[in-house]
Formats: structure tokens, sequence, C-alpha cells
């Protein structure tokens, strides 16, 4: 719901959530109540030495205090815990309740310091007394302090502002006003963002790319968060209800209408030998990484292997230069690739924002020449991520219409220059004429590889991209089905950032406004569920939504009202197509797509995994969707793709029996 309003401005806190912290103050508030009485009746005979009189008096009157206060936060607990997300008719005496629990600080702060203060003095009574009477104190100013910090936390800059969810007056919602009032509003969110994310990155340089990115960041996540007016456990709640619902949609017995791309004979003949190149390329996707992921896969060998050479300094032939501790990165290369020294041409890792780090080696095994493109690794290239607006590719090719993620396509366009401009490939070609031009990347450097290899594509006519969880905002349509010829991309299961763009953002935002919009259940009770659910599993059919109607009581606030009146997605209804801000148009994944899909229901740990992947090409539409799961996240890093791979390869390998086409399962223990 709308974020509560409290003096005169709004807050980044709605008034169902104080059920949870409410619930953990009473917990406080009752034991200490409880500890103070015992304290008082088991020596109240003990108080008659000088000052006693004052600490009894001061114990009574933190009783009578501490009661008030439990009563307080227990009426605010118990209306927080009425109506639902879109319906807080319940709540509304929650601004009156908040402002009588607020005033009762001034006096416990006060008593709290005339405490200190006789304490302070000496007062000469039993030990025992003294000690409750400092945690009391202690206490006091423990609570008080992590209420400030609450407020700072909850604080939002652009409360005093219009609400972006409130009515702009009785102006009609295309009127010149509402446009002006509505533009100031992002504006002033731009300048927000901006000041947040220099914050965040303060460690970060200035250079002109840096500023870029910041203001690139800042206006993505204005142009995403301020026509909604949502505050974060909304979100946490309409992603548990989301993942439920999904679930359920899964197990239903209904039948439902699916659109089916069959792939070209062509794309099943070579299914095989394209997963098992993935196998081979994605050690060095892996190995462009260095030690970090090297360690974190090897976490008893990985330093006594590569700490040896750390210190040590080496010379070769060959131009390697770049980054802190190249030593150490460069002995996990060479422990992950299983190549040598002299095979490896140049590796790099200089790293700033639109520039990553990067490795060039000879692969004797494939006769490649292999360029393997790093991922994010460092608050540099999160920036280069959420450089997320779109720009024009100039490529020595025929295809109209070419447009590619901006922070990945400065980040491609750097690679370019130091491979062609600086002699690098030349280098390799030289020393193997005969090999081929491949290039690698995982996450980040998937995307900046697929890039890399559309612009080494016009000199280099037999280049090859391996792609591993590539972000799906990459590239403009026409350059996707150009690049179907030359590119491969492989992804796990529900891996979220090849399914990741502002245009699927944007639909996971419609999709919660809608599920929220829709609840018949508490906050309190979806959070505690969404939790259950995500830990333990369970039933998804017990959904606390009703889509199609029933019993819901028809909310006080619904989908229109938690969006901004004049934003792109107001005026959107649950059938019509999404259409994305200009500066954000819809982009593609790279190439043909491997999918590695975990049959039946989504285990909820990945350590031990325990699953059955079907192994299939997919198509794009595929991923059009951001699915919410335990392992949206995990099935994106690399050392799990890399356990996956290995089990599916080896597994396929041994089969004699498998279907020469069509998809095929392999059990992964």
């Amino acid at each position: 719901m709308p974020g509560m309003v409290l003096f005169g401005r709004r807050w980044a806190i709605a008034s169902d959530d104080l059920v949870f912290p409410g619930v953990f103050e009473l917990l406080v508030r009752v034991l200490w109540w409880v500890g103070i009485l015992m304290l008082y009746l088991m020596h109240r005979g003990k108080l008659d030495c000088p000052g006693g009189g004052l600490l009894s008096s001061y114990l009574i009157v933190l009783l009578v205090l501490l009661a008030v206060i439990i009563g307080t936060v227990s009426a605010i607990v118990c209306v927080s815990m009425k109506g639902t997300i879109c319906n807080p008719g319940p709540r509304k005496s929650m601004s009156k309740l908040l402002y009588v629990r607020l005033a009762l600080f001034l006096p416990e702060m006060v008593w709290a310091s005339l405490g200190a203060a006789w304490i302070a003095d000496g007062v000469q009574c039993d030990r025992t007394v003294g000690n409750g009477i400092i945690a009391t104190v202690v206490v006091s100013w423990l609570i008080i302090a992590s209420t400030m910090l609450t407020i700072l936390i909850v604080f939002d800059p652009l409360g005093g502002k219009a609400a972006p969810g409130t009515p702009l007056g009785p102006q009609p919602l295309d009127s010149h006003e509402s446009s002006q009032l509505l533009s100031g509003l992002r504006t002033a969110a731009t300048g927000v963002w901006e000041t947040r994310v220099r914050l965040l990155c303060c460690c970060v340089g200035r250079d002109d790319h840096t500023r870029v990115a910041f203001s690139s960041t800042a206006e993505l996540f204005s142009t995403y968060f301020s026509d909604t007016d949502l505050v974060p456990s909304d979100i946490a709640a309409g992603l548990a209800l989301l993942h439920q619902q999904q679930d359920h949609a899964r197990s239903s017995p209904e039948p439902t209408e699916v659109v089916t791309h069959s792939p070209g004979s062509f794309q099943e003949a070579d299914l095989d030998a394209e997963l098992e190149n993935c196998h081979h390329y994605m050690q060095f996707a892996a190995a462009a990484y260095g030690w970090p992921l090297y360690v974190y896969r090897n976490p008893f060998t990985g330093l006594c292997r590569v700490g040896g050479d750390c210190c040590r300094r080496r010379t070769t032939d060959y131009d390697l230069v770049g980054g802190d501790q190249l030593n150490c990165h460069f002995s996990s290369i060479l422990q992950t690739t299983g190549l040598q020294h002299r095979d490896f041409i140049h590796v790099s890792f200089h790293d700033k924002v639109y520039e990553l780090p990067f490795l060039v080696a000879l692969d004797h095994r494939k006769e490649s020449v292999v360029v393997a493109v790093r991922g994010t690794m460092s608050l540099q290239d999160i920036l280069t991520d959420l450089s997320a607006e779109s720009e024009p590719l100039n490529l020595e090719c025929e295809v109209q219409d070419c447009w590619a993620h901006k922070g990945i396509s400065q980040a491609a366009r750097y690679v370019y220059r130091r491979l062609v401009n600086d002699g690098i490939l030349s280098q390799a070609f030289s020393i193997a004429p005969e090999y081929r031009l491949v290039v690698v990347g995982h996450s980040l450097g998937a995307g900046a590889a697929a890039l890399l290899a559309l612009m080494l594509k016009s000199p280099y006519p037999q280049v090859r991209c391996y792609a591993f969880s590539p972000p799906r905002g990459l590239l403009s349509k026409s350059l996707y089905e150009y690049s179907k010829t030359f590119i491969v991309s492989l992804v796990l299961g529900k891996d979220v950032i090849p399914r990741l763009s502002v245009t699927n953002l944007e639909d996971l935002k419609r999709r919660i406004l809608r599920v929220i919009a829709h609840c018949n259940k508490p906050k309190y009770k979806i959070l505690l569920r969404g939790c259950w659910y995500e830990l333990f599993g369970g039933s998804p059919e017990d959904l606390p939504t009703e889509l199609d109607g029933g019993d819901l009581t028809q909310p006080l606030l619904g989908e229109h009202s938690l969006l901004a009146h004049g934003s792109p997605a107001y005026s959107f209804s649950s059938e019509s197509p999404l259409e994305s801000p200009t500066r954000y148009p819809p982009l593609y994944p790279p190439g043909r797509i491997i999918h590695l899909e975990e049959e039946g229901a989504s285990g909820r740990c990945s350590c031990y995994p325990a699953a059955r992947y079907t192994v299939r090409w997919s198509h794009e539409s595929e991923f059009s969707k951001i699915l919410i799961g335990p392992k949206m996240l995990t099935d994106h890093m690399p050392d799990i793709l890399m356990r996956v791979l290995d089990h599916v390869v080896s597994d396929r390998a041994a089969c004699v029996s498998c279907p020469a086409r069509g998809g095929s399962s392999v059990d992964l223990a």
C-alpha cells in the first residue's frame, strides 16, 4: 500500500509493516517489565539506604511507563494486523497510535537520563539494585538508538513532495500541469538516486565514464521506481505471492495454451557438439574471474595451490599486464584451464567502469584463439551493468536497426580496441595462423563477449562465441536474429540474469501490482507463509489471492492507485502488452540458446543438488518473464553452472541410448 503519511510527509513504511518490529519490541518490553518488577519486589527492603528513596521512585515510575508503552505497542501490533495490503481502512487509527508512541519516547529519554545521573552520583545501595538500574538505562538507550536508526532507514527524501500514487488535483490526467508535476517528481527522484549511487560507490573514481554511469544508473532506478507507491515490504510480499502463483500454475492440471518454437534439424543435430563446446570453454570463462572464484570453488586446497605464486615474479615473451595480485590471478588461471604459461598471449585485470578484465590464450585442444571476458566482480562492473539504456552499434554488416545495451557495448568496444588496435589478436594469429577465434564470457562477460563477437565478425568471419548466462536486455531484434549463426548461449534453470531486462522488470512490476491488488490476506501472513514456502516448500494451492473474484471485499486501493497518474504503466490492462520507455526499447539475448532446465519442482537448496535436467534448444520467448524461486540467483553462479555442466556432459557421454533428437534428460546427483 502507499507509504504512511506522518508529520506531513510520506515515509517508506506502510501501516501494516509494524507487526514484526512491534512483536519484537513487545517481547523485549514485557521481559524488561517482568525483570524490573522482580527486582523491585525482591530488593525493596534494601532501599532504605541514602538515595534509596529516589531509586524506589525511579523503579515504580519506570514500571508504570513501561506498562503504558506495552499497551501502546500492543495496540499498534493489533491494528497493524488488520486489513490487507490494498485495504488500509481498518488501520486508519495507526497514525494516531504512532504519534502517541513517539511522544512516549520523551519521558523515557528523561527517565533514562535521570537514572544514569543518580547512579553516577554513587548512590550507596544494594549492588544488585544498582546493576539493575544500569541495565535499564542501557536497554532504554539501545531501544531509543534503534528507533532513531529505523527512522533514518524509512526516511523518504521525496516524501515531502506529492506522493506518486495520489491524484494530482481535479485537472485531467493528460493536462499540462499534471505532466509538469510528474516530470518534476522524476527529476527530483533522479537526483536522489544519483546521490545514493555516489554514496554507495564512493570508492570508485570520478572520471568521465564513472559520471556517465552514475547518471545512467540513477535514470534507470528513477524510471523504474518513481511511478509506483509501494514500500519495500509490499515488493517482498508480491514476490512471495508470485512464486506461489507460478508454482500453482505449473502444477495445475488445466490445459494451457503453449506456443512452441521448434528448432531446426541442424540445431538438434549439433546439440551434443555445442554442449561439449560449452563445457570446454566454460573453463576459460571461469578462469577470467581469477583467484577469487578458484579459491571459492576449492576452499580447502585453493589457497595452497595459488598462494605460492602470489609473491613470485614471472617473466614471459608475451604481453601479460594489469591488475593487482596478477601472479595470484595467473596461477589460478593456469589451474582452471590446464594450459601452460607459454599458451597465454595477454592477461589484463585492469578494471574500471566500461573497461573489463580479459585474457587471450591459445587453446591447442580445440585449435582456437580464445578471448575470455570477466563477469561482474566489482562496483565498477555493477555500474556497467546498470547503464541499461540502448545505444546504436556501428557494425560492418547489412543488419538494420542495430541497438545494444549501452554499458556492455562500451565495455565490448574497450576490449575490441585493445585486441585490434594494440595488435593482441595479430600477435596471437602470427603464432597460430590456422586457429579460429572464439570469444567467451559469463554474465556481464557473456554480454560483452557476444557484442565483441559481433564487432569482430567482419575481420574474422569464422569467429564463434559462447555466452554463459548472458543478460537478456542486450541486442535489438535484428541483431539477435543475426547472432544466431555464430553465437551460442547457455542458460541454467531459473537463472534471473538471462531473463533480466528493463521490459521484463516492467512486466514484473505489473504482475506484483496485480497480485497485491487482489490479495485477501494481511501482509504479515503473506510474508510468514512466503518464508516458510521458500525454506521448506509446501503446497502452492492455498494461495492468499483471488484473481477471479470470490469473497474478496472491494479493496480501497487497486492497481491504478499504486501507480502514478500519467506514468507509462498507469493505463495498462492485465491483457495488454507492456510498452517500454523510449530510452529502454525491448532487447533480446544473443544467439541460439541451450537451456539446462530442471525437471519437476525446483529444490530448495543448491548445495547438494539431486536434480534431473533436460537439455534442449530454447527460443528467446521462453525467457520473456522473470521467474521467482530460491534458485533464481544460485543458478547464475559460475561454480554451480560448471558443476551442472560437468554432470550433464559426463552423463550424456555415458548414455549410449540417449535419443538423437529432441530434448533429453540426465540425472544430477
